[in-house]
């Protein structure tokens, strides 16, 4: 799975941190996510989706 989450972040101008915060979630989670090593829960993709407002098919891409 592919996302966009580093491209938003920079849009947004958040750092790492400070999505983490806004989340819930650890800036190694955020990190990981970016990176493609760790998929979202669905939870947490609601989270980024409602974050950000965009749907989540427009954050993440599943191959």
């Amino acid at each position: 799975m592919t996302n966009k989450l580093k491209i938003l972040r920079a849009e947004h101008n958040l750092t790492q941190e400070d999505l983490a915060e806004k989340i819930g979630v650890t800036r190694q989670t955020i990190f990981a996510i970016e990176k493609n090593k760790y998929s979202p829960t669905l939870e947490l993709a609601f989270k980024l989706s409602k974050l950000f407002k965009q749907p989540i098919e427009s954050i993440f891409n599943y191959s």
